[in-house]
């Protein structure tokens, strides 16, 4: 009766209900049961590893790790009937949480021998299992990193944790458009506010007034202080909810080139949230930097504070928070720079003769660079009149120069393969980039799809946006008509295959200068990135960044559709490896590279690691299915 109960329970419990009927049995006489009474310590954090995986009859257990050097302990999971526990204790060989039952707990026990015949003979099992404890795991794995780092502080948890609301000043000043700017001032000092709020007949927010409009726009410009506020306000008015994280809103501070921004509670005005609140929550917002690049009117004072604002990573990495976090923020302070140094060299030449555009290439244009290493850009412009032509290639030419030399001085070192708007090759008018693109998708070959790599990549960073968006759609309007190109994309794709030995384990370098490193870029990043490129463009997707264009999977019919949150989870988890390794190295003054050591990781994190390299290889087995006519 008892295993006939056991054979019941199996058949409804995914991955053993695709199990055979007499295998299924079979699997059911190999287990034995277990109770476990409320509160007790099923499997301790660094006490002996299970020798069974459990599988829950009834009950529910709580999974927790506490961070290695102190701080406070982490719930990772909750597990109830039907799941199970003591996967990773089982094949890591060491027991990384504490498992505690919360109610009274009965667990079928399957013994770790008849486990490993089990997944050596069924690899869907194998594979259920672990992609249900991926997200689980990859999830404590990014916090042991962080703890691992040995950075300080609890409180500086809070930009990332704590919600706008909970820091923004209530808003007293508020004003209707017809309202004097002396009177509004006036209300300001008065009720010590730096910005008052500008509303409409019905009470609607229209605008805002700062006190770097009244700057601007009222002492520099002589605006009478009799007229209407709503003369100088600043308009439309930038709102998030209370509830969006301190973070979002830096973000969109940033991006915006904003100083306040109004809170509101279920569409209503609640107050405000500037600068200087994100600098006393956190010490050194992103938006202190932003503002000290904004103030540099040559590239001598440029360079310092470009080169300082790396120090915010630091920072970011104290607050525990996510890789794509931080290349988002990084990116936005970096194209900060950018904007500047181009900004002193129309300065320096004088107004652009024609519109353009500049662009920013591969891991730059994907907003995924988190060191500055190297350059990668390019410039078009307008398309001009053949007299024209000689004239204009030449300021753009030494525009491009002035704004090499300047980005090396601000820490931006020159591209080693020269894909750089100084380049001649790159630096053309609208209708040669077009004319590239179509040489390189209608005829592909192994060069052709080298550049696309990196060209396939880019984003308007400044100048005429609408030449940025015009090449893109030429592009997007030719994949469709050349299969071919996607087949030389997908070959290139495959064939840079994760480093899984034959029997399962990471394989590293043998010899050299890195000897027993593995290259995360090269093997974990690059991957990742040349999957989601190539079913973007073959879905017709415009988005730029990795994440971006799995997002826009998400709901497609493409082969990746159900693979989406596992190959993020694997994307940020290989980019926070090599974010840690990377500062680590910024911190000791040593050169940063990309090669991590296996030996300095611990169980958990290689076995991670190998669960990331074979949703890759999952991912690349499909490409080579689908594109088999073009696989060499």
């Amino acid at each position: 009766m008892l295993i006939d109960e056991a054979v019941r329970f199996l058949s409804q419990i995914p991955p053993f209900q695709f199990l055979e009927g007499p295998l299924r049995r079979e699997l059911a006489q190999s287990l034995t049961m277990e109770f476990h009474p409320k509160g007790a310590v099923i499997l301790q954090q660094d006490g002996p590893v299970s020798d069974y995986l459990q599988i829950i009859q009834k009950g529910m257990v709580k999974i927790t790790h506490r961070p290695k050097g102190g701080g406070d302990e982490v719930v990772v999971d909750y597990r109830e009937r039907g799941e199970t526990f003591g996967l990773v204790s089982l094949m890591g060989g060491q027991q990384r949480t504490t498992i505690v039952a919360l109610q009274d707990t009965v667990c079928y026990l399957l013994p770790k021998g008849r486990f490993n015949e089990l997944v050596g003979s069924h690899p869907a099992i194998t594979e259920y299992l672990l992609q249900f404890h991926l997200t689980k795991y990859l999830e404590m794995t990014s916090r042991e990193i962080q703890g691992k780092s040995l950075f300080l502080g609890s409180s500086d948890h809070l930009l990332f944790t704590a919600q706008v609301g909970e820091i923004c000043q209530r808003f007293t000043t508020v004003v209707e458009a017809d309202t004097t700017i002396r009177e509004t001032a006036r209300r300001m000092v008065e009720e010590r506010q730096s910005a008052a709020l500008v509303v409409g007949p019905s009470g609607e927010p229209i605008g805002i007034l700062t006190d770097s409009d009244f700057r601007s726009k009222v002492v520099a410009e002589g605006e009478p202080i009799n007229g209407p506020v709503s003369r100088v306000m600043s308009y439309p008015v930038v709102s998030v909810d209370e509830k969006d994280p301190c973070f979002e809103v830096v973000l969109k501070m940033l991006q915006r080139d904003i100083y306040h921004v109004a809170v509101t509670r279920e569409g209503a005005i609640r107050g405000v949230v500037t600068n200087h609140d994100f600098m006393v929550l956190q010490g050194r917002s992103p938006l202190a930097f932003s503002e000290d690049i904004e103030h540099q009117t040559t590239l001598d004072g440029l360079a310092p504070v470009s080169r300082k604002a790396l120090s915010i990573i630091g920072a970011l990495l104290r607050e525990g928070t996510r890789a794509t976090n931080i290349t988002r923020i990084i990116s936005e302070l970096n194209d900060r720079v950018v904007r500047k140094v181009l900004e002193l060299a129309e300065r320096e030449f004088g107004p652009p003769p024609v519109p353009y555009c500049w662009l920013a290439l591969g891991s730059e244009g994907r907003k995924e660079q988190t060191f500055r290493t190297d350059q990668d850009n390019a410039l078009v412009y307008a398309d001009v009149s053949e007299i024209q032509r000689a004239k204009v290639a030449d300021y753009f030419r030494r525009f491009s120069v002035f704004m090499r030399h300047g980005l090396i001085q601000c820490g931006f070192e020159a591209c080693p393969a020269n894909y750089m708007a100084s380049n001649p090759d790159w630096c053309q008018p609208l209708s040669e980039w077009k004319r590239y693109f179509s040489s390189w998708i209608s005829e592909p070959n192994p060069e052709a799809v080298l550049k696309s790599l990196i060209f396939f990549d880019f984003r308007p960073l400044h100048g005429d946006g609408s030449l940025a968006w015009e090449l893109r759609e030429h592009f997007g309007r030719l994949i469709p008509d050349y299969p071919v190109f996607l087949g030389f994309l997908a070959n290139m794709l495959v064939k840079n295959r994760p480093p899984i030995g034959f029997f399962g384990g990471v394989a590293v370098e043998r010899s050299g200068e890195h000897k027993d490193g593995l290259n995360l870029k090269i093997k974990g990043v690059a991957p990742l990135v040349d999957i989601a490129r190539l079913f973007a463009l073959e879905k017709g997707i415009r988005h730029a960044s990795t994440l971006e264009r799995l997002e826009a999977l998400r709901g497609s019919t493409s082969l990746l559709a159900d693979l989406v949150d596992e190959l993020e989870y694997a994307f940020e988890f290989i980019t926070l490896l090599r974010v840690h390794h990377q500062y680590r190295q910024m911190e000791a003054g040593t050169p940063i590279d990309n090669f991590i050591r296996l030996d300095t990781l611990s169980s958990l994190e290689r076995q991670s690691l190998k669960n990331a390299f074979r949703l890759i290889l999952k991912v690349q087995d499909l490409v080579m299915d689908r594109y088999k006519a073009f696989i060499i």
